[in-house]
């Protein structure tokens, strides 16, 4: 008997878990790009480290104000030069360790939510080494997203922007 009451209850459960896998949502995706610069690497910070100057340095940003400067808390509106627009929170700034981390709740022009990001220069025998990451979720919230709004998609666009800001930061430090 007791047999037969595990297995009927085995089987409930079977039948029950294609619909329990299918309910789990978008999971947590991430990004990381790593480039080499050759420059020092206070002057590679020198020009990331204030967190209103993205418009600066990132090619695809036409104006990025923050509120407070480099206070935590601190509120930056970012313009694309595409017509886009995201706001991002600063949630740490360490200038010694030359790195701070923001976090933009809605992605705004981007196919993201929940995305939070840290940007770091440290010493490679005397060149920068910069990294730039991120953990986001898509920006479709549901199952069965639409193309532009999948795992995919989300990973791709922020990829895209680590690789186009981290390119041009390049191009700009070692023309110095």
């Amino acid at each position: 008997m007791r047999f037969s009451r595990r297995l009927a209850c085995a089987a409930v459960a079977l039948a029950f878990a294609p619909t329990f896998a299918a309910a789990h949502g978008p999971t947590r995706q991430k990004a990381s790009e790593v480039i080499t610069i050759d420059a020092p690497p206070a002057a590679v910070w020198a020009l990331i480290k204030d967190f209103s100057a993205l418009s600066k340095w990132h090619p695809a940003v036409a104006e990025s104000p923050a509120d407070k400067g480099n206070e935590v808390g601190s509120v930056r509106q970012l313009k694309l030069k595409n017509g886009g627009a995201l706001t991002e929170t600063l949630e740490g700034y360490n200038a010694e360790k030359m790195s701070y981390s923001y976090r933009a709740k809605d992605g705004g022009a981007l196919p993201v939510t929940n995305y939070t990001s840290t940007i770091t220069v440290m010493d490679e025998g005397g060149k920068a080494k910069v990294q730039w990451r991120g953990a986001f979720y898509r920006g479709y919230p549901n199952n069965d997203p639409p193309p532009d709004q999948n795992d995919e998609a989300a990973v791709k666009a922020i990829t895209g922007v680590y690789q186009s800001g981290l390119q041009n930061l390049k191009a700009l430090a070692e023309k110095k």
